[in-house]
């Protein structure tokens, strides 16, 4: 046994954007979220799912839109840990 080493993940940047826009779907669909969460929680899921761009831009797109919410004080507490999981998936994408 190895210890010290991160498992690599074999899933394919398409593969982990669309379970990035399936997490993104539950902030839009929490009406406890604020609006302009939720807007920017929409724009981020509809960057992701934009095929016509590299996944790469699209992830480091949408971590700049979710980077520009995440200190909002009216956030809930569980929505902006959910934003910090969805930004460490995105930034597995190569």
């Amino acid at each position: 046994m190895v210890f010290g080493t991160v498992a690599k993940d074999e899933r394919s940047p398409e593969e982990i954007l669309k379970g990035v826009a399936m997490m993104l779907d539950e902030i839009i669909n929490d009406t406890t979220v604020p609006r302009n969460i939720r807007a920017a929680a929409e724009k981020a899921k509809n960057v992701v799912l934009n095929e016509k761009e590299e996944p790469i831009v699209r992830s480091a797109t949408a971590i700049h839109i979710l980077d520009e919410i995440s200190n909002d004080p009216n956030m809930p507490l569980h929505t902006r840990t959910q934003i910090w999981s969805i930004v460490s998936e995105l930034e597995r994408v190569k």
